[in-house]
């Protein structure tokens, strides 16, 4: 008895994955993923590897890494662990960056809005001053 399998065309590709059919063909445009001979007649059917492929893109951008960075990742395949702990070193740097000036900002606004719920009626009000003298 066989195994029936639905073929892995880029619709059937993408529901897998969870992405849409426009980002299989720019991540085949960039050279991310390799682009599937098409046949005579018929649909371009991608292989396993393709899927597994789409799968670590999506989770390196779940990380924050941007689509330069995963294809630098994917060039380092298995080999070296130290290039791509630099990477990820980086990713984390800019990371604690934003998150330092998200917290900033999340400071700023928890004043502004204290400021204005001691605001009176009549007085203009702090949030609106705050970002017009900026």
């Amino acid at each position: 008895m066989t195994d029936f399998k639905k073929p892995a065309t880029i619709q059937t590709v993408a529901q897998t994955v969870g992405i849409g059919i426009e980002a299989i063909r720019y991540y085949q445009r960039i050279g991310l993923i390799e682009t599937p001979e098409k046949p005579l007649s018929g649909y371009r059917v991608y292989p396993e590897q393709t899927i597994s492929r789409l799968l670590f893109i999506q989770r390196a951008k779940e990380l924050g890494f941007s689509l330069a960075e995963i294809s630098k990742l994917l060039a380092l395949g298995d080999g070296s662990c130290q290039e791509t702990k630099e990477l990820a070193t980086h990713k984390l740097e800019i990371v604690n960056s934003k998150l330092h000036d998200l917290q900033a900002i999340a400071a700023t606004l928890e004043k502004l809005i204290q400021s204005c719920e001691s605001n009176s009626v009549n007085q203009t009000c702090p949030i609106i001053t705050t970002i017009l003298n900026r």
